[in-house]
This record gives C-alpha cells, sequence and structure tokens, in this order.
C-alpha cells in the first residue's frame, strides 16, 4: 500500500509523483470539489451564515474514485496550492474522505522541484482554519451580494447582470475616468524647440525653452510663440549655468502577482488571465529536455517581496559567472513588502535561478517561454548593482530668455544589461550632452514652435487598472484576473485596442448603483472590507461577526432600494451605427446576442432587419477574389472568412495584411507561432518572407535630436 497525496492539477500530480516515486500516488482533485449550490443561495443567513456545500456537477464519479484510493491507502495528504483556496479545497477533501481535520496531513509547496516537494513533505501541518473561515467569508459575502443584487439589477435593467464586491468597485473605476475624459477641456499651448551644438560640425542636442531669469513663461497661442520666435532670431545662445551629477538607479524588484500582470500587459501584451493561465503551468511542472518534469517558477499567487537566502545565492553565482563580481551590490538588496502583503510565499522566481530561459527554451510553448524570460531577467536583475549615470542640466541663456537642456550618459549599466522595467507612458527625456561649461557659445542648427493640447487622463489598461486596484486596496492578487474577465464578459466593459472602455450597459448599472448601493461602488468602503477580511485570515476577526457586521447594513440598503425603485426599468442607450436599415431607412442600431453584437433596425417589431457587424480587412481572398472580413468564433475567437461566403468557403486563423505577394500580387498574411512571418495562402504559390529582426530593446541612454 501507498500513501495517497491530494494536488488539484494532472500536470501538478505528474511533476510531484517523479519526486516522490514508490510509496506515493499522487492523484489530481481538479480544482474545488465541493462549493455552494448554483441555483440557490446555500447559505443560512439566520444561523450564522452557514453554507450549504455540494458535490459540484460532473465531479461525481472523481469523488468515488477519490473515496475508494483513501479507504485502500496509509494515509492521506492534503498538498493542493498553498493559499486560501488551496486550504479550502483540502478542507473539503478531509470532510468527503473523512480524515481528521486535526491530523497533521496538510503540506504546501512553493515550489515544485525536488528540494521544493522535499521540504514541504519534511513540514506537514494541520489544516489552518484561519485560512478555511477566510476562504468562507470571501465566498459567501460575493454570495450574498451577487445572488441579492442580480435579481435586483435583472428587474431594473437586464437579465444576465451581476454585481460584486470587486467587480462593482472596478466598473465604477472605469466609468469614472471615462467621465473625466469627457469632462475634460483641451487648453492649447506652445514649446519653442532649439536644436544646438557646441560646434557646427558635432551632432546637435536639444534645448527647450523654459522662460526668462523671473521664472517660467507659459505660450496659450501662436501669437505670442511667434513674438518670442522674432526676438530669438538675432539672439547668441550661451551656456550660463551647468549642473552635473551622478544618479543611480535601482533595480525593481521581484514580481507579485499584480506587477508580474502589470509588466506582461506592457511588453507582451497579455491580458491579465493569459499571464495567470501561463504562470500556472509553469508552476504547476513542465518536461524540460534533459531534466524531465520540473515547475520553473515558484508560487505564482503571492503579494510578498522576500526572496530565500539559497535563491539569492544561486542567482548571485550567476551573475558573477555570466557578468562579473562588479555587476553585484555591495550589500545585498532587501525589498520591502508592503503593509497589508500575506507573506506566506516568497516573490514570484525561477525555482533554479541557473536554469536560463535559453536553456529552457524548446520545451516550452510560446506563452510560457515569454513569461518565463520575463520572470527570470527581471529576478536576476533584482539582485544587481545599480544602474550609474552621470547627469548634466545646462541653462542656456538667449538674449533676455533661457533654454533648458538636460541628458546623461551611462557610467556603469549595471542591472539594465539585462532588464529595464516597462512603463504605462514613456517619461524617458534628455540623451547625450557635449561637455558644456558656462559661457561657452552654442551654435544655433534649428528653431522652431511647436502647437501642443493638454490632453486628458488616459482610459485604463489591464496594467494600470490593476495597478489602481492594488493601490487602494481593491481585491486581493488571485481576484485581478477573473475581475476583469468578469466585467468584460458582463459588457460592462469593452476593449478599444489595450485600453478600457466602458460600455452604456457598464455606466447605466453603476449610476443605478451609486444611487441604491453607494457602498458598494466606494473604492474605500470595498477596501476596508478586504483589510476585514484579511483580518480573519490572521485569525484577529471572526469570519460570522465580519459577515453579520455586513449584512446588517446591505440587508437595510437592499430593502429601502426596492421600495424607492418599484416599478421603474431603466432602459440602456442604444448605440446608433452609421448602417442604414434598407428596409424602412433607419439607421441601424448595436445589440448583444448569443454570439456577440450585431446590428438590428431600431424600429422592431414592426421591422426586424438584423445585420452582422463586418471589421473590414485589407486582404483579398485568394479563392474568387473577395474582400477578407474579420468575425468572432463562439468562443469569441478572432478568425477570418471571405465576405462572399457561403458561396466561397475560404477561413483561417491567420490575419491578412496589406502587403502583397511579389510573385502572385495576392494578399500576405501574417503566420502565427514561434516563426512568425509573413506568408501567400494562394494555391500554388508557396512565398514565404521571414519577419523583421525586433530592434533590441533600449536599455540605456536616450535619443538625440536626428537620431
Amino acid at each position: 500500500m501507498s500513501k495517497l497525496v491530494i494536488v488539484e492539477s494532472p500536470a501538478k500530480a505528474k511533476t510531484i509523483q517523479k519526486y516522490l516515486g514508490p510509496g506515493y500516488e499522487v492523484v489530481a482533485s481538479m480544482g474545488h470539489i465541493r462549493d455552494l449550490p448554483k441555483t440557490l443561495l446555500g447559505v443560512d443567513i439566520e444561523h450564522g451564515f452557514k453554507p450549504r456545500y455540494v458535490d459540484i456537477p460532473g465531479k461525481s464519479a472523481l469523488i468515488r474514485q477519490l473515496k475508494s484510493m483513501a479507504a485502500q491507502s496509509d494515509g492521506v495528504i492534503l498538498a493542493t496550492d498553498p493559499d486560501r483556496e488551496g486550504e479550502a479545497i483540502s478542507w473539503h477533501l478531509a470532510g468527503l474522505l473523512g480524515t481528521d481535520t486535526a491530523a497533521e496531513n496538510r503540506v504546501t509547496f512553493n515550489e515544485i522541484t525536488k528540494t521544493g516537494v522535499s521540504q514541504g513533505m519534511a513540514h506537514p501541518r494541520k489544516l489552518d482554519m484561519d485560512l478555511v473561515n477566510a476562504q468562507q467569508a470571501r465566498r459567501i459575502l460575493d454570495r450574498i451580494v451577487g445572488y441579492k443584487l442580480s435579481p435586483f439589477l435583472w428587474k431594473k435593467i437586464r437579465k444576465g447582470l451581476s454585481a460584486g464586491r470587486v467587480q462593482s468597485a472596478a466598473v465604477r473605476i472605469i466609468v469614472d475616468r471615462e467621465k473625466e475624459i469627457r469632462a475634460f477641456v483641451s487648453e492649447e499651448y506652445w514649446s519653442l524647440d532649439a536644436l544646438l551644438s557646441d560646434k557646427p560640425e558635432n551632432r546637435p542636442f536639444p534645448a527647450r525653452f523654459h522662460g526668462d531669469r523671473t521664472g517660467k513663461i507659459k505660450i496659450e497661442n501662436k501669437e505670442k510663440a511667434d513674438a518670442i520666435l522674432a526676438e530669438l532670431q538675432a539672439a547668441a545662445f550661451t551656456v550660463d549655468k551647468v549642473k552635473r551629477g551622478v544618479r543611480q538607479i535601482s533595480p525593481a524588484p521581484p514580481f507579485i502577482t499584480s506587477t508580474m500582470q502589470q509588466e506582461a500587459s506592457r511588453k507582451l501584451g497579455f491580458a491579465a488571465r493569459r499571464t495567470m493561465k501561463a504562470a500556472q503551468e509553469l508552476y504547476e511542472g513542465v518536461e524540460v529536455e534533459g531534466i524531465g518534469a520540473i515547475g520553473l517558477i515558484t508560487y505564482m499567487r503571492t503579494d510578498s517581496l522576500r526572496i530565500s537566502d539559497d535563491a539569492r545565492k544561486e542567482g548571485n553565482a550567476y551573475i558573477q559567472q555570466r557578468y562579473g563580481a562588479r555587476y553585484l551590490p555591495e550589500k545585498p538588496r532587501v525589498f520591502k513588502s508592503r503593509n497589508n502583503a500575506q507573506d506566506a510565499h516568497e516573490a514570484i522566481r525561477p525555482s533554479v535561478p541557473s536554469l536560463t530561459p535559453e536553456q529552457v527554451k524548446g520545451s516550452l510553448t510560446s506563452d510560457q517561454y515569454r513569461l518565463y524570460k520575463l520572470i527570470w531577467e527581471r529576478f536576476i536583475a533584482s539582485l544587481m548593482a545599480n544602474c550609474v549615470q552621470d547627469t548634466c542640466q545646462a541653462d542656456i541663456a538667449a538674449g533676455k530668455y533661457l533654454f533648458k537642456a538636460s541628458g546623461y550618459t551611462v557610467k556603469f549599466e549595471g542591472y539594465t544589461v539585462l532588464y529595464v522595467e516597462g512603463k504605462d507612458e514613456d517619461t524617458e527625456t534628455g540623451g547625450p550632452l557635449p561637455p558644456l561649461e558656462e559661457g561657452m557659445s552654442l551654435v544655433l542648427r534649428d528653431l522652431k514652435g511647436n502647437q501642443h493640447f493638454t490632453q486628458p487622463p488616459p482610459r485604463y489598461t489591464e496594467a494600470t487598472l490593476i495597478k489602481t486596484l492594488e493601490e487602494n486596496g481593491i481585491g486581493r492578487p488571485s481576484t485581478y484576473a477573473p475581475t476583469i474577465g468578469t466585467i468584460l464578459a458582463r459588457e460592462y466593459v469593452e476593449r478599444d485596442g489595450k485600453a478600457l472602455k466602458p460600455t452604456a450597459l457598464g455606466e447605466v448599472t453603476t449610476e443605478l448603483m451609486e444611487e441604491q448601493f453607494p457602498e458598494i461602488v466606494d473604492v474605500d468602503f470595498t477596501a476596508n472590507m478586504e483589510r476585514q477580511l484579511d483580518g480573519v485570515e490572521s485569525g484577529k476577526a471572526d469570519w460570522v461577526k465580519t459577515l453579520d457586521h455586513f449584512y446588517d447594513g446591505f440587508s437595510k440598503t437592499l430593502h429601502k432600494a426596492e421600495e424607492a425603485t418599484s416599478g421603474e426599468r431603466i432602459k440602456v442607450p442604444e448605440v446608433e451605427s452609421d448602417v442604414t436599415c434598407e428596409l424602412c431607412g433607419r439607421k441601424m442600431v448595436v445589440k448583444s446576442g448569443r454570439y456577440g453584437k450585431f446590428l438590428a433596425c431600431p424600429g422592431y417589431p414592426e421591422c426586424k432587419n438584423t445585420k452582422r457587424i463586418v471589421e473590414e480587412t485589407p486582404g483579398v481572398c485568394p479563392k474568387c477574389g473577395g474582400a477578407i472580413v474579420a468575425k468572432k468564433s463562439k468562443k469569441n475567437r478572432k478568425f477570418f472568412g471571405c465576405s462572399r461566403y457561403p458561396q466561397c468557403d475560404f477561413v483561417t486563423w491567420n490575419e491578412p495584411t496589406a502587403e502583397k505577394c511579389p510573385k502572385c500580387g495576392k494578399t500576405l498574411f501574417k503566420k502565427k507561432g514561434r516563426n512568425a512571418g509573413l506568408f501567400c495562402m494562394t494555391e500554388g504559390c508557396g512565398f514565404e518572407k521571414e519577419a523583421a529582426p525586433k530592434k533590441e530593446e533600449k536599455t540605456s541612454g536616450g535619443r538625440v535630436a536626428g537620431e
């Protein structure tokens, strides 16, 4: 007989089985096995919020199998993920299998490596009921809010809507930003930009108009800009003041869940859900050629910046071997986690720091490799020495006016030789300056006025929304990806490129929630609720009392809202298109249906005309010469097909481009996968073109004028 080890996923089970060997049988629970019922509240509010858990539909056979295996084993070890959800799954498993919940049969693995598994198995413990109760409190709270509020929204707006303490606050943040954008009044302003050089033959550098010796001068219009430019025509440009310094720039800390999602969005273009999927796979284990099954990163749901001494030593050894001792800081760098961080796990790092991305590339999918490379580089860079820059700021006199120039040169590249953190906005200014000295005469190479307009705040992207949620204490690392997925699926928010834009439905729903349930969409209230739930997790608060305190106010608010809006129904404004209904002449409106958005005549039921929303592409069908349009599958995946369907059945996942084939003159398509490039899909042609090599990421320095 052997001991039964239960984990959550088959991939994780396979990897751990390799390390444990004979004497253990590792199986997967496939996530949660019990939950609140789907069609009922499932919570006895009057008797201490007692939950009624049921077996998840479709898992009866698995539960029977687990019970049979447990009965035949030498003991059960609960090895689900090391977080709230994992603890709750283990607790449910213990109840179903009849194991003692007070027994020391709970193990956790921060990393799925031989060392990580051995350490976990060597330190079994009892189930942490604080973690279990924290999960129960969150689950019950979300169920109460969703179950009570959703019918209210169905009656007032339309069926299929939902509300939640995190999702509703997130939608409000996006809606509030949209209101800011609409209310923004753009103002004109001008800049005066000069190109100067120390010698006529040398490369010029940029300088920007500042004002005069009394202070900054704002240029509001062209007339003022032209007047100053006229005064500057005969002015001599002279270096008035030079300030030199040295700037040390420290690397970013290793990833936590939120920063990993943000950086993957910025640098890889990954949605939060895509990032977490790849991270889960890397943590649970992949088959690496020459090594076997191994978890390549530590646990990916964490908000701690702590790293182990062993990982630091291994990372330092790699840096010394690859770059030399001068790329290590004089003192080991220690990053401080924020005050409310849960410190149960390390930061997200490679489980084996010496295992470089290139060594495992051939064994990973494209997403796995790109994310592992990002995590690995971020971690190694966090251990490296600062980047050191020589800075220079110069005041340049031109008659009675002053221009300013700033720049830097890299004295020591430090960690930037490997990695530089991405930015939501390009804030880099300046570039190398020539050796400027006070009193030096400069050569004016160019001078012109440039018109600008102040810009409204940008819409949120996934990266900036996650950052805002984290800064405001809304949700936890594990909730960001599903929250964004939910608000998109409910059509409260839609994507506009990378930006998240509220829909008319999202705005109407938020407005109603603000009027009737202000606390649910209030950022501060939601953050405070999160802190109370964290108190349950740390054992400082009773979960039943926490729920009771919330529900007392919530139930009263719900009753008032139902009375105040009795018989009221809110109409969601329809978005009018520029397409005219050919049957009745009305402008068609955008509707949402089972398979996404479509056009419908607003004259329904008198006119029942509908049309597909067609997204045009520059491509031409290689089979019949018709236009190629973008379409959506039932799973919302974009594909491309001929506009003449069903007469022509051409369809492809590959995106058409405006570029033409040099052999046959037909449309070239983008090739998916690792071997990206362009290729011709015309039968018998066979032309292929490799993708142009990507430019090296700029890690230091800056652009100068003329570059």
